[in-house]
């Protein structure tokens, strides 16, 4: 008999308990996964509204401090609004241009930390995609990330 007075036979109850609660905590990194997935792409097609309103603008105003004090007014439980971040979601914006590079390279595979690094450190887009790809496969922390990626930045003179 177990403990909850569940009528289920003990021979098993172990297994079968552990085996639910595996595929519960599977699920539950799966959906916080796509979760982050969605976000990431959200500040990857915010960042692509920026640039099209500043072509339609002749390069000014969108993405500036009002947009981000709208946008944190708006969504105050809500981080990611800074005007910091909204000139992050651009330049990933500026530098995969489409929304499936973004995706395939890092938004489906790095947090959003991550590309903030590889915009900081890194210059073009085939160094940014080999360092996404290898974060991603070595399970690179954001320091790891950050320390590998000086590598470049000593070997071009930039760091």
């Amino acid at each position: 008999m177990t403990s909850s007075g569940s009528e289920l036979d003990p021979v098993g109850y172990a297994e079968l308990l552990a085996a639910l609660k595996a595929r519960v905590r599977a699920t539950q990194f799966r959906a916080a996964r796509a979760a982050h997935t969605d976000v990431r792409r959200l500040y990857w097609s915010g960042g692509r509204a920026v640039l099209a309103r500043r072509r339609e603008a002749g390069g000014g105003g969108a993405g500036g401090p009002a947009l981000a004090a709208d946008l944190q007014r708006e969504f105050p439980d809500q981080r990611g609004w800074s005007r910091s971040n909204l000139l992050y979601m651009r330049r990933a914006a500026e530098a995969w241009p489409t929304e499936e590079e973004f995706v395939h390279h890092v938004g489906g595979r790095l947090p959003w930390r991550h590309v903030t690094v590889l915009l900081d450190r890194l210059e073009t887009r085939e160094e940014r995609d080999w360092y996404a790809t290898s974060a991603a496969e070595y399970g690179w922390s954001r320091a790891v990330l950050e320390h590998q990626s000086q590598a470049v930045l000593r070997r071009a003179g930039r760091g």
